[in-house]
Formats: C-alpha cells, sequence, structure tokens
C-alpha cells in the first residue's frame, strides 16, 4: 500500500491542472504547441533546480552539441553515470533535468553526464539514438572504460538509452557496466495493454500525450523498429539491468514485457514494481517514502556493479 505521502503527492499530480486555474486537465494532440510544452518544462525545472551542496556542475568539452558534468564530491573520477533525461522525446535538456539528476549522483557518490540529444519534431528517430552512440563514444576516446560507465534514463530518455545500448551490442564496443531505467518508454506501438487499462488511473500523463509525442519521433519510419523500440530487439548480451516502474502508469508494460524479455535473453534483471506510484517517481526522492527507497535501491545496484569490474 503507498504510504501517505506518495498519495498525498500522486493527487497533487492528478489535480495540477487546478492550481494552474484551469477547470479541465491537459489533452495533448497534434494541435498542442510543442514550444509551449519546452517553456512549460523549463518553468517547472526552474523551481526544482536546487543544486545540493557538494555537487558541482561543469560544462563538458563534447563538441557536437551541449552536455555537462554533474560532479559530487568525492566521487571516483574513472566511474560515471551517462544519463538520457525524459521528456517524451519532444522536450527536455540537461539543465531542465540538473536538479533531478543532481541528487541522484550526491546519493550514488557518481559523477553523471548528461546532454541535450535531438528532439523531435525536428529531430525524428534516429537523431537522439546517433547522438545517444557518439557521447558514448566521446567517452570511451576520453579513457573511460566500459566497466566504469552506468547508462541511465527516464521515461523517453530510458527507452533511448537502451536503443543506444542496441547499438553499442551491435557495433561491438565495449559495453556500460548496467543499465538503470525509471518507467521507460520501449515500445513505440503502444501495443501494451496498461495503455488502456491504467489511463483513469495514471496521474502523470496527460491524455493523448504518449500517442502524440511517440508519432513525432517515429516520423515516416516503422515504430516496431527494434532500435526505436527496444521491447523488440534483440536483449541477448546487454549488462545487467534495473527496472524502476509505478503500478499506476501507462507504460507499465512497456517495463513488465521489457524485463520479461530480457530474463529470457539471460541478461540480469531487477524489476522494481511500486503499488499505488506513478510515471517517474524515484526521481522525487527524499519527497515521499516510496520514492527515496526507490532511489536507494538504484544507487546500491550502481555502486555494486561498479564495484564487480
Amino acid at each position: 500500500m503507498a504510504s501517505l505521502r506518495g498519495k498525498i503527492f500522486s493527487i497533487i499530480l492528478r489535480y495540477r491542472h487546478l492550481l494552474k486555474g484551469q477547470l479541465k486537465s491537459q489533452v495533448i494532440d497534434r494541435n498542442t504547441s510543442i514550444q509551449k510544452l519546452r517553456d512549460d518544462v523549463e518553468k517547472s525545472a526552474a523551481k526544482m533546480a536546487k543544486i545540493p551542496i557538494g555537487v558541482e556542475i561543469q560544462p563538458a568539452d563534447f563538441p557536437n552539441f551541449y552536455a555537462e558534468w554533474l560532479i559530487p564530491r568525492e566521487c571516483k573520477k574513472e566511474q560515471v553515470i551517462l544519463y538520457f533525461h525524459g521528456g517524451g522525446f519532444v522536450m527536455g535538456t540537461s539543465k531542465d533535468h540538473r536538479g533531478l539528476v543532481a541528487k541522484f549522483v550526491e546519493k550514488c557518490g557518481v559523477q553523471a553526464l548528461t546532454f541535450d540529444y535531438s528532439l523531435a519534431p525536428e529531430h525524428p528517430f534516429p537523431a537522439a539514438i546517433n547522438d545517444g552512440v557518439a557521447i558514448y563514444e566521446w567517452l570511451l576516446s576520453s579513457g573511460y572504460q566500459g566497466q566504469n560507465i552506468i547508462i541511465a534514463g527516464d521515461s523517453a530518455g530510458g527507452g533511448i538509452a537502451l536503443s543506444t545500448i542496441l547499438v553499442l551490442k551491435d557495433k561491438k564496443l565495449a559495453l556500460p557496466a548496467a543499465i538503470v531505467v525509471f518507467s521507460p518508454c520501449t515500445d513505440l506501438t503502444c501495443s501494451g495493454e496498461s495503455h488502456k487499462t491504467k489511463a483513469k488511473l495514471d496521474p502523470a500523463t496527460p491524455q493523448g500525450a504518449t500517442e502524440t509525442y511517440t508519432s513525432y519521433y517515429i516520423g515516416e519510419s516503422d515504430p516496431s523498429d527494434p532500435y526505436m523500440s527496444p521491447l523488440f530487439g534483440n536483449l541477448v548480451g546487454l549488462p545487467p539491468l534495473m527496472i524502476q516502474v509505478g503500478e499506476n502508469e501507462t507504460l507499465l508494460d512497456d517495463a513488465v514485457r521489457l524485463a520479461k524479455n530480457a530474463e529470457n535473453a539471460g541478461v540480469e534483471v531487477q524489476l522494481h514494481l511500486w503499488e499505488g506510484m506513478f510515471h517517474c517517481f524515484p526521481l522525487m526522492a527524499p519527497m515521499f517514502p516510496e520514492a527515496t527507497q526507490a532511489m536507494n535501491e538504484v544507487c546500491q545496484f550502481i555502486q555494486k556493479k561498479l564495484e564487480e569490474k
């Protein structure tokens, strides 16, 4: 059963439109302004942008696009979390996610590299994945070893991270020590039953959002392409995988089916499904117990996998 604070946070999410003076909850469709969505995310992120004391932010010297380091005190310089931010494939930046990722790295004691991958609709599939591969290759060329890299991501970023791993594997590059994804979007055909069964329970995903955002990312491509939808990819040989997902979210089946496919492929998988929780809730730590507990699990998993090298 969800904690009282967890339930309150879920209620706030469900009725956040009332806090904005709007009587009806938001509906996303092709008439929705992508630029306004991006601006709203930037404003919301600014309210959560407080950086923990001891976490330093430095622009990276990656030449292709903006990337930045979030460096906690006394971290091991040879270890890094390559973090793929969420945003429905159409919004989000490193700076928008800075406050969330900073708390993450402070808890884990491992520095992170975040980056601004290409966004749809201006840059549909496979642009974001190409960016993920490029910055991972840059890490390798800069002296980081695969065994000292963790790949992590949330929502759409989690799906792009998994797709990036599949490309890295096919290119026979050194793979990271482990993968961590929060509520990943892994099936752009949206075939999971949870898109219907959880639609009224999901307090975080506006009506029409998934279908609209993914259509921009898909563009003219086939949504069942395994690089676009890693659920359908060849998962044999992937590094250990941790998946955190809420029970009350439309992407539930994307996570559960991915875990099953990965396990069937011989991958070490840890799936934690949280009762009563919503999309990407661990990133809200330490606001309520479930978020804190989930983030503790993630950090312990990361630290263990980096020590096993």
